[in-house]
């Protein structure tokens, strides 16, 4: 299985309270589950620590948002 999401970089954090609906918590477990299984790690992946990489991912792929980026920058 090819997961989008492989690794979870450790930087520095920003602290900001989100609320989800518990059906997409469950869906981050199930994928946070799936990474560590793929990376046959020994225990489960914090789930919370995907919100970032899966945002990060989202906007980079958002090629609206990235020439409006662009735009404000020129």
């Amino acid at each position: 299985m090819e997961l989008k999401i492989r690794n979870i970089p450790d930087e520095k954090p920003v602290k900001l309270t989100v609320e989800v609906p518990a059906s997409v918590f469950r869906d981050l477990e199930a994928y946070a589950q799936a990474i560590a299984r793929a990376n046959s790690e020994d225990g489960p992946v914090d789930p919370a620590k995907l919100i970032v990489p899966m945002i990060r991912r989202f906007m980079a792929s958002d090629r609206g948002f990235a020439k409006n980026r662009r735009q404000k920058t020129s």
